[in-house]
């Protein structure tokens, strides 16, 4: 059985940084795609970030040289290290894995098999 656990939120001051980890257990990462979705209230739940088993990455382009994903296979964790954070990143952060995602649908949520079970990020001076 696969399960993710994410870990590393908190509450960060604008400018400030976090690191969130997605430890994946039951199947090694390198044959998944794994993305970051976040959550904010009264908005629909967005793909943030996402790399694929081919270790290519994508970011949507509010967090484009802000954020970075990426994976450890030996530790069988996906990371993403956040910078220059700002009041709009709080949400609730997701991580999600699943196979063979095309890369046209690697930002759709319904794609993903398995999801963590979130994590508060709040920035906030």
């Amino acid at each position: 059985q696969v399960q993710l656990v994410e870990s590393g939120g908190g509450v960060a001051q604008p400018g400030g940084s976090l690191r969130l980890a997605c430890e994946v257990s039951g199947r090694p990462i390198r044959t998944y795609t794994v993305g970051w979705f976040r959550q904010a209230p009264g908005k629909e739940r967005e793909c943030v970030a996402v790399v694929r088993h081919t270790s290519t990455t994508w970011y949507t382009d509010s967090v484009k040289g802000r954020f970075t994903i990426s994976k450890d296979n030996s530790k069988n964790t996906v990371y993403l290290q956040m910078n220059s954070l700002k009041p709009e990143d709080t949400a609730v952060y997701y991580c999600a894995a699943g196979s063979g995602i095309i890369s046209s649908s690697m930002t759709n949520a319904r794609h993903y098999d398995y999801w963590g079970q979130g994590t508060q990020v709040t920035v906030s001076s």
